[in-house]
This record gives structure tokens, C-alpha cells and sequence, in this order.
């Protein structure tokens, strides 16, 4: 029953009617409360405040009254009676709702009043009364004035003290008079009330009826699309909203069904589009055409796709009627190259029907076949690195196994390159550990503030007796101004000490090497220079890669593991800086290597 549109209408008047009722009635009742507290307490402000010479007049005479001395306390209260009296108009006084009493300052005793003690006594102790007589106690003259709208009283208690006594000036109004007003208005509103429910209904029931006939149309030609009926129109019998929806909705039954086919294709086609989407994506129509392509098309081939057809983009590795003759969702997938791009390539139609026509994918995987080439690369020359020396080893170990009467020297040789053999191996490994901790960032850098001349002049002192067993000339050409920085100082010794050590290997005996360093801008340098074997044009693109080496013999024979630069670029890429071969007059080759002077870095290392 009342999930129809008209009972809802009904339901809606009847509680707007109610609220509005109920909310004025409250309105109206606390706002005439209020009124009748407010002017009640002007009008004793008017007679014992301080706000206008009057009326503090009028409460300096009621204290001088108090002051006499030799007078009587009943005497005194007669006096302040007669004085009260006189203000009873002001005061708004009258015996049936509103009263004073004069009382006892410290007992609260009734002394006289305008109503009998019988009458007073069945007063109950109100907080205003209970401050006069508190401020009468602690010597002040506080009154007790508060208001409380909930309260059924309105009251003052004005203190008074003098030399003859204390007294307490005690105005009571039992607010009868708001109570009546307030029963009145609540007749008249619930009168009002009942009225407007009867309007509101015969109102309800005649708009309900307006506007539910013409949605009953609506929903009647809505269940006929639904089904698919789209022949009959709904009359339009209003020119307001609901005649302008009636019109909408005839226009939008003719035109749903001349899209409908057309929506069903696009929707094929965008779901095709979104199933095998990877980077670059062109649609074609069923003549060979384009329809539709991403800027990621033009730019894997390297011209614009709209000036071309499907044989000139992709004929030559799927012809247009094999991927036409598919059935969904099969797709068929090939591969291309373009502008030094290796492209995979996806290809489906989007339609079974005559209308369709073919959905091509593009993804870029030169990355990935780039990475598993190294990936082969980097298996092979470790295997490689590795089983050298494994070689050497298990032959060296085999020969001491198998000869009883090798000579004492002979096995100690064996025994040495077995040693040797086995600290390569170590070198190797612990290289490898040190790039997987640089890749994985699990190679924490202690940043610490150290003064770089020292860190270059460490690594020449542990460098210096190598370089003398080859005969070399070590030249240190740097001044004292060189800065303090910030890094992790072990790590840039180390790859100084492979610059320098590298420096050493492939010069012959009897070479130069010379180390500069120096400042440029926000930047520390230095260069390591010699005039030793160099490093031809063709490799030195790949100096720094993993395992590679220009002579390998040459490089096995010194001892080195193709590690050592790629391990020193890990390190300085970390410090923010570079390090590469720069140019170099003559034989020999040349290693400059860049570090910011400053890091960001914790305060605990900054300070450390």
C-alpha cells in the first residue's frame, strides 16, 4: 500500500503539514517564554541594578533605610515594605501571580511581603535565593538574578545590609500568566493543525492523481521497449516536464533501434581492443583501411599509420585474409623490425560479420631481448671465469694425487698455483656479491664527511711499492686545497685503487703514471693517467660492462675478473657522481672520475 507513488504523496503532505505545525508551536512557546523571562528581569534591572542612576538610587535608600541605627528589625522591614510599595508599578506587581517578600538576611525567615508567610513558606529554596543569602554570609552584595527557561518560576534576590541588619528583597512571579498564554496557543495550533491535515490531504490526493496517470503511460511504453516493442508511441497531453519527458522518451525509442546494431559492434571492437592491448594499437576496416590507431603505432614504426593500409604496414608477415578468416577470439601473432625496434605483433578481427575487420597490437620488446642476451652473456662468462680455474685446480690436485715421487719443490709449486687458483675463484665470487648487493640496493653506504687529498694520498701509499716492482714513476700532481666531501670513504679508496691498479697492470715496466685532482663548480675530480698499453676506440664503449676485458689472456695472466670497473661505476653512481675514459694524447689511457662534494645524508653521518 504504501509503496505506491500516491499513498508516498499523501504520506509527504501530511508530515510536511505536522513538522511545520510542531516546529512553529515550539517556535511560538519558547519565543513567548522567552519574552515574558527577559521582560521580568528588565524590570527588575529598571528598579535594583546599577545601569541607570534610579535605580541605583533606589537601592542605596533601601541599604540607608537599613543603616538606621537604634530601629528595630520589624521596623526596618516595614520601612523597606512601604519603599517596595511605591515601585510596585514598576516592579509589575500583582497578588496573583507575582510577589515580593521581605526576609531575614541570614536565616531566610519571613519578615513581611506582599503575600501572607503561609504562602512564602510554601516556596521552595530557589539557587537565586540561595546566593543572596551565600553573598550575605561572605559580606559581599551579589543578587541572584540567574534565569531558567525550564524553570515553572521567574525570581530575584536582592541583598541589602546595613548596620540595624541584613535583609533580602525576595521577587516571585509563578509565571501563570505564560503558562495560560502557552495553553491557548497550543489549542489554537492544534486547531490550525487539523485543518491543514484535512487540506493537505485533499490536496495530496488531486496532484497524486495529475501526475502519477502520465508516469503509468511512461512505464507502460518503457515495459514495451523492453521487450523490444519500439512501434507505438505514448500521446503527449501536457506541454510541462512530464509532456517534455513523454516527448524524450518517443524520440528515444525511434532512435535506440537504429543504434542498437551499431552499439553492439563498437562495444565488440572496444573489447577486443582492451583484451590485447600492450603498447601500440590500429584498427582496421574490412577493405584493409584504417580506422583507428594510438600515436604509440606511429612512433614503434617510425611513419604515420593513417597514410598507409594494412599490406603496406603488415602484409608481409600476415596477409589480411588469414587474420580476416578467424573466428573469435583467435588471434595470430608475428614479429617485425622497425627503426632498430624488435616488435611483437598481435593480430585479431573484431567482428565475425561482414562489417568487421582486424585489431592490431604492437609491443616493444628490444628491452627484453636486449636484457636476456646479457643475461646469456653475463651465465656464460662466469661459467667460463669459473671453470678455468676449476680446471687448473682439480688437474694440479689429480697430479699430487696420483705421483708417489713428485719432487718436494715440484708439489709446493702445485701446491701454490692450487692456492692461487682458489684465491681467483674467491675474487670472482666475492665480486659477484658485491654487483648483487649494488643491484639489489643492499649495499648500505656509511656517508661520512672525510678530506678527499687523504683518501687519494691512502690509496698512492698502498699503491706506491707495486708501482716501484714495475719500475713505474708515480707522479701526484694535486695541491693541498683539495675539499672534504661526503661519502663512504672505503668504497671511493676501492675504486680508486682499481683505477690506479689497472693503471699499474697495463703498463709495462718502466711507464708513468700520473694522478690529478681538483675542484670544478660543486665537484671533486680526479684523473689517472698513464702511458701504458691503452685501450682501442671499438672497446671502450664497453670498458665498464660486466666481464669484459680488451685482452682477455693478457688480463687473465695479471689476474683480473672483468669486475673490477663495472663494481667502480656501481660506486660512484651511487655517490651521485661518474667516472669514464676521457681523451688522451699519446700511448696510455686516462680515467676521470667525478663526486659531488656533498651528499644528502643523515645528521648522525654528517656529524659522524
Amino acid at each position: 500500500m504504501f509503496r505506491s507513488l500516491h499513498m508516498k504523496l499523501v504520506l509527504i503532505m501530511l508530515l510536511l503539514i505536522t513538522s511545520l505545525m510542531a516546529i512553529v508551536g515550539a517556535f511560538l512557546m519558547t519565543s513567548i517564554t522567552s519574552f515574558y523571562i527577559d521582560e521580568f528581569y528588565q524590570q527588575m534591572e529598571s528598579v535594583f541594578g546599577d545601569s541607570s542612576p534610579s535605580s541605583g538610587a533606589f537601592v542605596s535608600s533601601l541599604r540607608q533605610e537599613a543603616d538606621q541605627a537604634g530601629s528595630t528589625q520589624a521596623g526596618i522591614a516595614q520601612q523597606l515594605q512601604n519603599m517596595i510599595e511605591a515601585k510596585a508599578g514598576d516592579l509589575g506587581l500583582n497578588a496573583q501571580t507575582r510577589n515580593y517578600y521581605v526576609l531575614d538576611g541570614h536565616t531566610g525567615q519571613y519578615l513581611t511581603g506582599s503575600a501572607d508567610q503561609e504562602s512564602f513558606e510554601r516556596l521552595q529554596t530557589t539557587p537565586n535565593l540561595l546566593t543572596a543569602r551565600n553573598s550575605i554570609a561572605a559580606g559581599t552584595d551579589i543578587v541572584g538574578d540567574s534565569s531558567d527557561i525550564t524553570a515553572r518560576y521567574m525570581d530575584v534576590a536582592i541583598p541589602i545590609t546595613g548596620e540595624s541588619g541584613s535583609f533580602i528583597i525576595y521577587i516571585y512571579d509563578n509565571r501563570d500568566t505564560v503558562s495560560e498564554l502557552n495553553s491557548q496557543l497550543f489549542l489554537i495550533i492544534v486547531q490550525a493543525l487539523l485543518v491543514g491535515l484535512l487540506i493537505s490531504v485533499l490536496l495530496s490526493f488531486l496532484l497524486s492523481k495529475t501526475m502519477i496517470t502520465p508516469i503509468e503511460r511512461l512505464t507502460e511504453g518503457a515495459e514495451r521497449v523492453a521487450a523490444g516493442d519500439f512501434s507505438n508511441t505514448i500521446a503527449v497531453e501536457s506541454s510541462d516536464e512530464i509532456g517534455i519527458l513523454t516527448t524524450t522518451f518517443n524520440d528515444m525509442a525511434s532512435v535506440l533501434q537504429d543504434t542498437l546494431e551499431a552499439v553492439e559492434n563498437e562495444r565488440n571492437k572496444l573489447d577486443t581492443l582492451f583484451l590485447h592491448m600492450t603498447d601500440g594499437v590500429v584498427a582496421f576496416a574490412s577493405d584493409g583501411s584504417v580506422l583507428h590507431s594510438n600515436p604509440a603505432v606511429s612512433q614503434m614504426l617510425g611513419k604515420e599509420v593513417n597514410f598507409y593500409d594494412y599490406d603496406a604496414l603488415f602484409g608481409q608477415q600476415i596477409p589480411f585474409d588469414q587474420v580476416m578468416s578467424l573466428q573469435r577470439p583467435d588471434f595470430v601473432s608475428g614479429e617485425l623490425t622497425a627503426g632498430g625496434r624488435i616488435l611483437e605483433l598481435y593480430l585479431a578481427p573484431f567482428s565475425d560479420g561482414e562489417d568487421g575487420g582486424v585489431m592490431a597490437v604492437l609491443h616493444d620488446v628490444t628491452a627484453q631481448r636486449k636484457n636476456e642476451e646479457m643475461r646469456k652473456e653475463f651465465v656464460a662468462n662466469v661459467s667460463h671465469e669459473l671453470r678455468t680455474p676449476l680446471t687448473n685446480v682439480r688437474s694440479y690436485a689429480e697430479t699430487l694425487r696420483d705421483s708417489e715421487d713428485i719432487p718436494r719443490d715440484m708439489t709446493n709449486s702445485f701446491l701454490d698455483i692450487i692456492i692461487s687458483e682458489t684465491d681467483r675463484m674467491t675474487h670472482i665470487v666475492q665480486d659477484l656479491l658485491t654487483l648483487s648487493r649494488l643491484d639489489s640496493g643492499r649495499a648500505d653506504m656509511k656517508m661520512v664527511r672525510f678530506p678527499f687529498r687523504e683518501a687519494i694520498d691512502s690509496v698512492c701509499r698502498a699503491v706506491d711499492l707495486e708501482a716501484k716492482r714495475h719500475q713505474h714513476t708515480l707522479i701526484r700532481n694535486y695541491g693541498p686545497t683539495l675539499p672534504m666531501i661526503t661519502g663512504d670513504r672505503s668504497r671511493l679508496e676501492q675504486v680508486m685503487m682499481n683505477v690506479i691498479g689497472n693503471a699499474i697492470k697495463y703498463t709495462p715496466d718502466g711507464g708513468t703514471i700520473q694522478v690529478d685532482a681538483g675542484i670544478t663548480g660543486k665537484n671533486v675530480w680526479m684523473e689517472v693517467s698513464d702511458n701504458g698499453i691503452g685501450i682501442p676506440k671499438q672497446d671502450r664503449e664497453r670498458i665498464f660492462d660486466r666481464f669484459y676485458r680488451v685482452d682477455k689472456a693478457r688480463s687473465r695472466e695479471s689476474g683480473g675478473t672483468g669486475l673490477g670497473l663495472s663494481i667502480a661505476r656501481e660506486i660512484v653512481m651511487r655517490h651521485n657522481g661518474s667516472i669514464a675514459l676521457t681523451d688522451h694524447d699519446g700511448p696510455g689511457t686516462t680515467v676521470r672520475i667525478v663526486l659531488p662534494i656533498r651528499q644528502e645524508v643523515s645528521e648522525e653521518a654528517e656529524h659522524a
